[in-house]
């Protein structure tokens, strides 16, 4: 499958190589924004695999709008680019997300290995937070389930045992979750 990528520079001449660089390279370039501003618009209306945006630029600078990009989840990553090389630039990019960065002039040996090295840390980093959201789901699904059988236990005089057996037949019986009737037993004894 073509990874989609979405070039944001304000040099028309920078955009037109790296598309060059990009289609010889089979990934598919669905936009080209000059400025941040209109890489925000483009990756809400696209969502892309990656998104390859210089730093400097007018309206919003690459900075910015990768921290938007990122926080609004709309693109796999974000890689920037730009002339500067000093540590001050490369600090302030980890800071707002990128998951990597280029320094121009650019060659097609260098950039396809870390434009592939970038979308695998990304899809990487996306299944982790997947499988985090998951756990924390199921870890509050717990609590309240814990707390709804302790509020049995004391209020109705019942084994620990008995009260799981109630919120789970109680479950099966009703056609929810276990979360739901520990909720609502919750609530009826607060």
């Amino acid at each position: 499958m073509l990874k989609r990528i979405v070039i944001a520079d304000d040099e028309p001449i920078t955009r037109m190589d790296l598309r060059e660089m990009l289609e010889e390279a089979k990934y598919n370039v669905v936009a080209e924004a000059s400025d941040g501003f209109d890489a925000v618009e483009l990756c809400r209306r696209y969502l892309p695999d990656l998104v390859i945006m210089d730093i400097k630029m007018p309206i919003l600078d690459g900075l910015n709008a990768t921290k938007i990009i990122q926080n609004e989840n709309l693109a796999g990553g974000v890689v920037l680019l730009t002339a500067y090389s000093g540590n001050d630039f490369i600090e302030k990019a980890a800071k707002v997300g990128a998951i990597g960065y280029l320094v121009k002039p650019l060659d097609q040996k260098s950039l396809v290995p870390t434009l592939e090295v970038a979308i695998s840390k990304s899809r990487e980093f996306k299944k982790m937070k997947k499988d985090l959201e998951n756990i924390s789901k199921k870890l509050e699904e717990r609590k309240t389930i814990e707390k709804a059988k302790g509020l049995l236990i004391k209020k109705e005089n019942i084994s620990e045992e008995d009260a799981y057996s109630k919120i789970r037949n109680l479950s099966m019986n009703k056609r929810c979750t276990m979360k739901q009737i520990s909720e609502i037993i919750l609530s009826n004894y607060a």
